[in-house]
């Protein structure tokens, strides 16, 4: 066998094992889930995110709230900010009693909203439209990009970008005090697989969550919890992070909420606007 067979035989091998079938990525292979993890929504992935009806949108919590506020300013041609560069209370007031998306804190009466501050959806709404390049701040002033006014009446090209910088740009970290920055959104991907294959049947968050680290068990193993186990702590940053603060937010998953804090178990469902929205592609055995 000469050097060049050796090659062949080497790559052929690589090629092989890079395809094969692997259970704790779901019977996806090495190859495929590099796509998930790097390139999740584009052509080389299994995960297709499909054009929905302009009507569909609507079903959508974060898609509504980000509209809005964009069409807010754009009425408004321009919002003065505060003195420390926030929205003034009268507009964070505004956004929130849309009642798009609820705030236990403040539906229950424990606290009172006064401040954008105060509401993790208002200040997420005003994040992701400057993440996604909507909105521009200038002399203490908000306004509209040009690219904000054009693509602010297309649904889908406002959707998907709302989407795509929630999960691309803005960090799922930033509104808790976990540990680790990166569980829940690397291989957010992973977690849509799961969904679309389990996600019709009403199962607990945990069991999600086992499916996420036995791809993934570096988080488990790297975590140091500041409370019960690593893989309590883990799941319940998994939990929070994927399914109430991102696939809730945009309306593809309904939550049942049992318990209370460390003890919570919740129970996940997709909806419709799910199943309308992701495709999933099987496993490419290369056959």
């Amino acid at each position: 066998m000469d050097l060049d067979d050796i090659r062949k035989h080497i790559n052929q091998s690589m090629n092989e094992q890079n395809n094969h079938s692997i259970s704790e990525f779901e019977g996806y292979s090495p190859f495929e889930m590099h796509n998930v993890l790097h390139f999740t929504l584009e052509s080389s992935s299994p995960i297709i995110l499909q054009k929905l009806r302009d009507s569909d949108y609507c079903h959508s919590p974060m898609f509504n709230l980000v509209k809005y506020y964009v069409d807010l300013i754009n009425n408004s041609g321009a919002i003065k900010l505060t003195a420390k560069g926030f929205l003034p209370t009268k507009i964070v007031h505004n956004i929130y009693n849309q009642g798009f998306l609820e705030e236990y804190q403040f539906s229950s009466g424990i606290s009172k909203l006064y401040k954008e501050s105060d509401s993790l959806t208002v200040n997420l709404t005003k994040l992701l439209a400057e993440l996604a390049g909507l909105t521009k701040k200038r002399n203490s002033k908000l306004s509209l990009t040009k690219n904000g006014e054009k693509i602010a009446s297309d649904n889908q090209k406002l959707f998907e970008l709302i989407f795509k910088t929630m999960t691309q740009k803005f960090s799922w970290a930033y509104y808790d005090g976990y540990e680790d920055e990166l569980i829940g959104q690397h291989g957010y991907g992973f977690s849509l697989i799961l969904l679309s294959k389990y996600g019709a049947e009403k199962r607990f968050d945990s069991f999600y969550a086992e499916k996420y680290f036995k791809a993934f068990p570096q988080f488990i193993e790297t975590i140091t919890p500041t409370y019960g186990t690593a893989e309590q702590y883990a799941s319940n940053c998994y939990s929070i992070r994927t399914f109430e603060r991102f696939l809730s937010y945009f309306g593809l998953v309904e939550i049942e909420k049992h318990g209370k804090m460390l003890e919570r178990r919740n129970i996940i469902r997709t909806t419709e606007l799910f199943d309308k929205l992701i495709k999933v592609r099987p496993h490419n055995n290369g056959s």
